[in-house]
């Protein structure tokens, strides 16, 4: 299942989205719900729309906070010239942050080094504490693409990444949350990510979650050990490697098998 949050009217509504390589009788429409399926139980109104007639947006505003794990691909921190820690390394984003399919990344006039990191993030579906990795399963909503786009000169000279990583704009969550994928499957996807710029398409990022060094119930049982987790929280697993820089002007796209494309333009702030 695949829970999309749109805008059609005047606020947004969230529904269950049916593509045409289901081989269902509604392709590429959204079947709407009366409600937030994170917040409680949900039912189909009866109302169904066109995809091409509403306006995806941001799958979910975190109640609380984004967790990230940093340098979860070998790959990715030897890229960048660091080590993989031997405990995970976490920083927070906040949801001022998050934007949806479509939305701009706003490029700030702060820095001059501003990177894309595509990854696969986590919805967490109930409240949560301690919760051991055989267990992390029954915590899980869904699964989404993400950017978790980096001010990479920030990040540098603050000398920690509260700033760099926390701009408004700075975390594209979409297109929609998959819900139907087990742990297993999740753990094992292709992440992409190209760069449409000037007429071109640039390849930048291509790797499995199947080389994360922690697992993503690993990830969710040592985040959930020091902050309780609440619906609609996210976890983003980490990048792999080919982070790069983008320009006002290009489109990012985050491809990930079984969940869908993230598209964001890059605009000047001053735009």
């Amino acid at each position: 299942m695949r829970i999309a949050r749109f805008v059609s009217g005047d606020n947004p509504a969230y529904g269950v989205v049916e593509l045409a390589q289901d081989n269902g009788d509604h392709p590429e429409t959204i079947s709407v719900l009366n409600g937030d399926p994170l917040a409680g139980a949900v039912n189909f109104t009866g109302e169904r729309l066109a995809l091409d007639d509403v306006r995806l947006v941001a799958p979910v505003i975190p109640r609380s906070k984004i967790v990230a794990v940093a340098r979860n691909y070998v790959a990715h921190a030897d890229e960048l010239g660091n080590d993989v820690p031997d405990v995970p390394m976490v920083f927070l984003k906040p949801n001022t942050s998050v934007v949806g399919p479509g939305e701009p990344i706003v490029y700030p006039r702060l820095s001059s080094a501003v990177d894309h990191e595509g990854e696969l993030a986590v919805v967490i579906g109930r409240i949560c504490k301690e919760v051991p990795v055989e267990r992390a399963h029954e915590v899980i909503f869904g699964y989404t693409c993400a950017n978790d786009v980096s001010a990479r000169d920030l990040q540098k000279s603050d000398g920690q990444w509260g700033r760099a990583k926390g701009f408004d704009t700075f975390c594209p969550l979409g297109p929609w949350i998959a819900t139907h994928l087990s742990l297993e499957e999740a753990g094992d996807l292709e992440v992409a990510v190209t760069i449409e710029r000037g007429g071109e398409v640039l390849e930048r990022q291509r790797a499995s979650t199947a080389l994360m060094v922690r697992s993503i119930a690993e990830m969710v049982s040592f985040v959930s050990a020091f902050t309780t987790l609440l619906p609609g929280d996210v976890i983003l697993t980490g990048t792999p490697a080919g982070v790069g820089r983008i320009e006002p002007g290009d489109v990012v796209h985050v491809d990930i098998e079984q969940i869908g494309r993230l598209s964001n333009p890059v605009v000047a702030q001053d735009a």
